[in-house]
């Protein structure tokens, strides 16, 4: 059972809007994983849960919210606004970085579909904050101009199965100049919602947080 130090759900203000979040910081955490999604039902996903709850089991404190407000995220077309989205995470992730409760944690971004662009963009544009970053079944060929400035560690995900998401991330993995690997999960879709398949991009994830972190911190 985790001992928190912090486990609530709170507000975070941005630019006229309120964009709920849950915010989670077991005891004797020294890194936090932002989850960098669109949707503003992404928190209340069961599968970002479970990804989250292994995480928190290894010490890291979790920040679960969507980039968009739940109006926002009916239209489709907002997910493509990657200048937007990128331009909240930034802003996130300053207030992480100044919040008292994780002002001193190194920070990692976990993230999915075009949020993995946004999530390129905020790290290169945050190169002393963000450590390492994951992109899981990502877009991060629509942050072109950010693949050769990221300076975070990133880990792109892919299912063997989803043979489009798959070249484009092949294409992008090229283009990346920092510490990098492309991980291909075989017999996987786009959702990995096959038996086994999260659990294997969640073993990925914590293997590459905790060498690139280097804050895990036993229970």
């Amino acid at each position: 059972m985790i001992d928190y130090e912090f486990n609530e759900t709170i507000e975070l203000p941005l630019n006229g809007i309120i964009l709920s979040a849950d915010l989670a910081i077991p005891k004797n955490s020294t890194a936090i994983v932002v989850f960098a999604y669109c949707s503003a039902s992404s928190r209340f996903s069961s599968r970002n849960q479970y990804v989250a709850e292994r995480f928190r089991e290894k010490g890291y404190a979790t920040l679960l919210f969507g980039l968009l407000t739940a109006e926002e995220s009916h239209k489709y077309f907002n997910r493509f606004q990657i200048d937007l989205l990128a331009k909240r995470l930034t802003k996130i992730t300053k207030w992480v970085n100044a919040e008292i409760l994780t002002s001193n944690m190194a920070i990692g971004y976990f993230s999915a579909g075009t949020s993995a662009a946004a999530a390129l963009i905020a790290a290169a544009e945050l190169p002393d904050k963000v450590l390492a970053m994951i992109s899981k079944g990502g877009r991060p060929d629509l942050a072109p101009d950010a693949l050769n400035k990221v300076q975070a560690a990133v880990l792109l995900i892919v299912g063997g199965k989803d043979e489009v998401v798959r070249e484009q991330n092949e294409k992008a993995f090229e283009e990346i100049e920092s510490v990098s690997e492309l991980t291909i999960i075989h017999d996987a879709t786009h959702l990995f919602e096959e038996p086994g398949k999260l659990e294997e991009v969640t073993d990925y994830a914590l293997g590459w947080f905790g060498k690139y972190l280097k804050t895990e911190v036993p229970l």
